[in-house]
């Protein structure tokens, strides 16, 4: 992540939801970043005047704006930002900020340009105290490195042992890297990164808006590598001529490299620890010369900041160097190459802070000296541990890193293995050893803990297995006579139950009776009364259209009307008389089909056509009527509804299903909008309702324009069964 990004990241942090503005009005910057942070979450109103000091492309809108007062941050989250030089006008509302106060919620217009306020000249220490923070300034400092980002160029500098970033436009130098080691002087705007959470500043950055603002004031030799080369062991001496923040140039032999963090170099009288960047892979024995700034860690020297290269010269592994414990006690050996042995007290597999690979880390002890050794993960944890356990003694090769106190005793030591292949196990521990001890002891005491406690338990269930007998004999006689009462007080309730659920159970059986009947009365005077008193109707109009033209017709059609009368009176009697249809005593079913259509449709248009297919047989009375009455209805509704020429009615006896269809080619209607019994049509519920009795589907397919087909399927097992108990129900008989 590069370091705008985490500066926006840290700005981020800041904003939060704000307070209703209280009424009170700001109007300069000095008096917002005046606020404590409880006051400024209250969402104060700022309304203030000043000049666009920094307003990066990536930074989503967010720029600092300076007036007379002060600097202050603007928390603006916007595709469309200021540029530095704007003369602004910014409204919006306080807020405490993750380290100063802000302005957030912004709206803002451009008045103009102007001048960027002059900057400050401020003391490095002032400028990293975060005293600083928002405010336009002037510093000088010594570059350490340079890169290029993706808007700007990111350059490390050092001011009187301070480090800090500065962040310049790309057009200020076109080769940033031939700027390391110049000093140079920036006039831009300070800001902070900080722990949002603790409200702590982490560190300070430099954004320099213009080219102009970043001044170099002394420049270095263009090769690194041109100056002469110094012995390892004169780099922390006394040198006359010596410059401040000047680069030194030394070589050695590689010894050790932990790419993009450090190498180790040795020659003939010193080791160093160098510290880079730079990713060129070097292997141990290359000889390598390097450049870089003297530094000192730990009281102990080490280049920083150091660009390195290969020399061509041939490689030459460097013999690890024998030390004593005297030696390390007093501070010598730091970053060589040495060999120790040691007992290992433990291993930790670990991520290791110099990258993403993981470590194996060994605490060893020599005489009165512990350490540790710190082998990069080549190998599965099983093998590690079976190569070396813990008590062992083993031989480490690696590279020395120390930390000495101020009078240059030892304070701590680290070992850089390369490799398991560094690590030499010299002697195996024994079987026994204290792990195993303690483990062994604690098994024992983990045993005899049982053994006592099982025999005591044992002893306690012995002196209360007489008292829970009798507890439990006594228990039961309770529980005897208990249950005899239950039983009694059971067999009571029982018998009232019962004599509740027969009450109940006559009184639903009434009821569904008697809803049972209305439902069926209801449905054999609209299928017999109404269907002839319609036929009747339209004989006698028939009739009375032919009277006058052909009279003899005409009675005819009288002579139907009264025989219609005459059936219809049949129907009614024998409707009282348990509505049997008459009709089926005289013919089959088909023959009391063919017969109902040719009364329903005599003297209109329609041709009628009755077909019989497959096992003809008698079904049960109860399917013949309710089949008849259906396709009577079927017939009412194409005479009034259908305007149709033809109808066809087809009944097949499958094994199945016996099906009753009528088909008519009249004008059709759409099934989901036909007006049913809220209009007073109570036809195809009347037929759906006597289907569903049987058991059977009622399936109408019609469309617009092409007619109507109607169907009932009655399964073969009910039609042919006639004292099935299926069809109670339909004869309303429950």
């Amino acid at each position: 992540m590069s370091l705008v990004s985490r500066l926006l990241v840290f700005l981020a942090c800041a904003q939060a939801v704000c307070a209703q503005p209280t009424g009170e009005l700001l109007t300069n910057a000095l008096d917002v970043l005046s606020l404590p942070a409880d006051r400024a979450l209250s969402g104060i109103e700022v309304s203030l005047q000043g000049v666009v000091t920094v307003a990066q492309p990536d930074w989503g809108g967010r720029f600092f704006v300076q007036d007379a007062t002060a600097g202050i941050f603007v928390e603006n989250i916007s595709d469309r930002h200021p540029v530095p030089g704007d003369l602004i006008r910014v409204t919006g509302v306080s807020h405490p900020g993750g380290f100063a106060p802000i302005i957030t919620r912004p709206r803002w217009e451009k008045l103009g340009t102007a001048p960027l306020p002059t900057a400050k000249p401020v003391s490095i220490e002032q400028l990293m105290a975060g005293l600083e923070d928002s405010q336009r300034v002037e510093i000088s400092g010594t570059v350490r490195s340079a890169r290029v980002d993706e808007y700007a160029l990111v350059f490390h500098l050092t001011s009187g042992g301070y480090r800090f970033q500065a962040i310049v436009p790309r057009a200020a130098v076109t080769e940033p890297q031939l700027l390391v080691g110049a000093k140079v002087r920036l006039r831009g705007t300070a800001a902070t990164s900080f722990n949002a959470q603790l409200r702590q500043l982490i560190t300070i950055l430099m954004f320099v808006p213009f080219p102009s603002d970043f001044i170099v004031e002394k420049t270095v030799p263009g090769d690194p590598f041109g100056t002469p080369v110094l012995p390892l062991n004169s780099l922390g001496q006394y040198r006359r001529g010596r410059e401040l923040n000047e680069r030194v140039h030394v070589k050695g032999t590689v010894t050790y490299q932990r790419r993009g963090e450090d190498l180790f170099l040795q020659d003939t009288n010193r080791g160093i620890q160098v510290k880079s960047r730079q990713l060129t892979p070097v292997t141990p024995g290359d000889v390598v010369e390097a450049v870089g700034f003297l530094d000192f860690e730990h009281f102990l020297p080490v280049l920083q900041d150091a660009v390195y290269r290969k020399t061509g010269e041939p490689r030459a592994l460097a013999e690890p160097r024998p030390v004593a414990i005297s030696e390390l006690q007093a501070g010598n050996r730091h970053a060589e190459l040495i060999t120790l042995r040691g007992k290992v007290l433990d291993r930790t597999r670990r991520q290791v802070d110099h990258g993403s690979e993981a470590a194996t880390e060994l605490t060893l002890q020599d005489s009165n000296i512990v350490f540790t050794v710190e082998v990069p993960a080549s190998r599965p944890d099983v093998e590690e541990a079976t190569i070396i356990p813990v008590g062992s003694t083993v031989e480490a090769t690696g590279v020395c890193l120390m930390e000495i106190e101020e009078d240059g005793a030892l304070h701590s030591l680290r070992m850089l293995a390369p490799g398991w292949d560094h690590v030499r196990v010299l002697q195996k521990p024994s079987w026994w050893t204290p792990q195993r001890l303690l483990i062994g002891l604690a098994v024992l005491v983990v045993v005899l803990v049982i053994a006592i406690t099982w025999v005591v338990m044992v002893s306690k269930s012995n002196a209360a297995l007489q008292a829970v007998i009798h507890d439990k004999v006594k228990a039961q006689e309770e529980l005897q006579q208990a249950h005899d009462l239950l039983e009694h007080r059971v067999a009571e309730r029982t018998a009232q139950l019962k004599f509740e659920m027969t009450a109940r159970k006559e009184a639903e059986v009434h009821f569904k009776a008697t809803l049972a009947e209305r439902t069926r009365l209801a449905q054999e005077l609209h299928d017999t009364l109404e269907q002839s008193l319609t036929g009747i109707g339209l004989q006698l109009d028939t009739a009375a259209k032919l009277v006058e033209k052909d009279p003899a017709a005409g009675n005819r059609h009288v002579g139907l009307a009264r025989s219609l009368m005459t059936q219809s009176q049949l129907e009614l009697r024998r409707s009282i008389w348990d509505l049997r249809s008459r009709e089926l005593e005289e013919f089959d079913l088909s023959s009391a089909l063919r017969r109902s259509a040719q009364q329903i449709l005599e003297g209109t248009r329609v041709a009628v056509k009755v077909e019989t297919t497959g096992d003809v047989r008698a079904p049960c009375e109860v399917v013949e009527e309710n089949l008849l009455r259906i396709a009577q209805e079927a017939l009412t509704n194409v005479i009034k509804h259908a305007g149709a020429s033809a109808v066809r009615i087809s009944l097949d006896f499958g094994p199945q299903a016996v099906t009753l269809r009528v088909k008519d080619n009249g004008r059709g209607f759409t099934p989901d909008k036909c007006p049913g019994a809220r209009e007073g049509h109570f036809g195809l519920l009347g037929m759906s309702e006597r289907a569903k009795r049987l058991n059977g589907k009622l399936l109408v397919t019609s469309t617009p324009g092409s007619g109507t087909c109607l169907e009932v399927k009655v399964p073969a097992r009910l039609a042919d069964e006639p004292d099935h108990a299926a069809f109670e129900d339909a004869q309303g008989l429950i």
